[in-house]
């Protein structure tokens, strides 16, 4: 309940409420919230302050709105460890989730000079382009586009693609994947970064891009993903 005797503001009462309903599975994903008006009567507190709850809950990704017909509990966002070095399907197969992808294109192109820099090899040279849309219980999820040298993994086809890239290049070609370095960054989704995720263009996404390499120090990929923000956030242990 709401009381309005603490020192812990009204607003945050509120939104602690909502989100024990919410993580208790009192409140489910698509369920739609009471209007403004209501918690506002039945708490006997101003609308203002409801609608400061909610949109803090919105902001953080509990809640989402739509116009014209209200505010609704949004899918859980996915937690990835950073911790560890794993494929997008080995990671969705630990949470119990069946991953999945949709292959957008699959060509060998010339590497520019940024892609060549990445992978250690010269301008131009031949490298594999592959861009996927990952999936999870058939949600997008992130859209992936890898850049792998066509030298280091020959024969590589739309079949091997469409499967884990992670086991094809450890189980068949024998290839010991040691390291990875990361970067995360807040960006903009384009229009066709929208189309492919299902989301508004210009929404927030996790634009990650990755090296990784093998126990000899020599890079095997180059990979470019835009995860969407609204159904993903990482999660770091960090020692004293």
């Amino acid at each position: 309940m709401i009381n309005k005797n603490s020192p812990v503001p009204i607003y945050y009462q509120l939104e602690e409420l909502i989100k024990e309903l919410i993580e208790k599975g009192d409140l489910s994903p698509g369920d739609a919230l009471p209007a403004e008006r209501e918690y506002a009567e039945r708490f006997q507190i101003s609308r203002m302050t409801v609608r400061q709850a909610f949109t803090k809950l919105v902001n953080d990704g509990f809640l989402y709105r739509v116009q014209g017909k209200g505010t609704f509990v949004a899918e859980r966002k996915l937690e990835q460890p950073l911790q560890g070095l794993t494929s997008f399907t080995e990671d969705m197969k630990k949470r119990g989730m069946v991953p999945g992808s949709q292959l957008v294109h699959f060509q060998l192109i010339p590497a520019t000079k940024k892609i060549a820099q990445q992978l250690s090899i010269l301008e131009h040279g031949p490298v594999y382009e592959i861009k996927r849309i990952r999936l999870a219980d058939d949600v997008p999820m992130a859209l992936e586009t890898n850049y792998i040298s066509a030298n280091l993994m020959k024969g590589l086809t739309e079949d091997i693609v469409n499967q884990s890239l992670y086991a094809y290049m450890e189980g068949k070609l024998g290839l010991q994947i040691d390291y990875a370095t990361q970067t995360i960054e807040s960006a903009i989704s384009s229009q066709n970064e929208a189309e492919y995720l299902r989301i508004k263009s210009g929404g927030p996404v996790l634009l990650i891009e990755r090296n990784t390499f093998l126990h000899d120090g020599t890079p095997v990929e180059y990979v470019k993903s835009v995860y969407r923000a609204d159904r993903y956030k990482f999660m770091i242990e960090m020692k004293r």
